[in-house]
């Protein structure tokens, strides 16, 4: 669970009001969230999922309930790949005092188990250029390049995988350091390599005529893909002679 401050005035904290900045915000959502950005905290702000208050100069101040709700939908996002709207609902359904469940994504078999939807299908979460762009703070033409050297690929409907904004926010962060997006094309033909190699270990599950089978394989291609991200990991950082935090 994200943890708030309960008393004090730490590091960009409001001593006399008990907010936060979204750099405290951030640093306090890190702990269970490593990947969160300030961009991904000002994206849902504009989806109407948290409503910080403002200063008279136009700084974002953070009550810990909005901080417990930016939680609320980080883990709804990261364990249920719900989209941001249905997030959106169900939280308010809960703030009204209403008893709701959780949504479930995927179709529902006779026996009634969830079966999870194959990966890029209307139950992923997604978002619009529009959006995409707002999230990273960058312009058309920045994305279109990086749609042209394959980092980003839009969805056959043109919304992208909310996974996006990740990828987007990580392509500037490499960009202040002169690292340019013809340079990561290295990246990315490693990335589709690991990937097609996960896919053709999962892929006789996913041929299999048993539902449960093929949900199997959807489970069986996340542990995969996070075993081949920590070995990458684990490679760059041998290769370099560091060890990252």
């Amino acid at each position: 669970m994200v943890q708030t401050p309960s008393g004090g005035a730490g590091p960009g904290t409001a001593a006399t009001d008990g907010l936060m900045s979204i750099g405290a915000v951030l640093n306090v959502l890190r702990d269970e969230f490593p990947d969160i950005t300030i961009s991904k905290i000002r994206f849902l702000e504009s989806e109407g999922l948290v409503e910080p208050r403002r200063t008279p100069a136009g700084y974002r101040k953070f009550s810990a309930r909005d901080v417990e709700r930016l939680g609320h939908v980080l883990r709804m996002q990261r364990d249920h790949y719900l989209p941001l709207k249905v997030i959106r609902d169900h939280l308010d359904a809960m703030e009204r005092g209403e008893a709701v469940p959780l949504p479930t994504v995927g179709r529902q078999p006779e026996g009634g188990e969830a079966v999870p939807e194959p990966s890029g299908t209307s139950g992923a979460a997604r978002i619009g250029r529009a959006e995409l762009l707002a999230a990273a703070g960058i312009e058309e033409r920045q994305l279109d390049e990086w749609e042209a050297y394959g980092l980003i690929v839009p969805l056959p409907d043109g919304s992208y995988d909310a996974e996006a904004v990740t990828v987007a926010t990580l392509v500037v962060e490499l960009g202040r350091s002169g690292i340019e997006p013809r340079h990561l094309r290295v990246m990315k033909a490693a990335a589709d390599r690991e990937a097609g190699l996960v896919d053709q270990v999962v892929a006789p599950l996913k041929r299999h005529r048993n539902p449960q089978t093929r949900a199997h394989a959807e489970a069986r291609t996340k542990e995969l893909a996070g075993l081949a991200v920590k070995l990458h990991a684990a490679l760059v950082q041998t290769a370099l002679g560091v060890r990252l935090p």
